[in-house]
């Protein structure tokens, strides 16, 4: 029996290590001012803090919206 209260198979935690990126901007925000911007016809709408642009419809072609540094980064 193991009386040590550890429990059976534990494993000693060594992993690869792997995976640590930090995604899109370098895991930051792109702060508060900036445009939500349609890819599709270029309108442009003033980002509202904390209002993700993914979840504005562009008022001119009902296109979803996405951040205008997504798209300056891209270029």
């Amino acid at each position: 029996m193991n009386d040590t209260g550890k429990g059976l198979n534990m494993g000693q935690g060594r992993g690869l290590g792997r995976g640590g990126g930090k995604g899109r901007n370098k895991g930051g925000s792109y702060g508060t001012g900036g445009y939500c911007v349609c890819a599709k016809c270029g309108e442009k709408v003033p980002h509202q803090q904390g209002v993700k642009c993914t979840s504005i419809k562009c008022p001119k072609c009902g296109n979803i919206m996405v951040r205008d540094e997504l798209l300056r980064d891209k270029v």
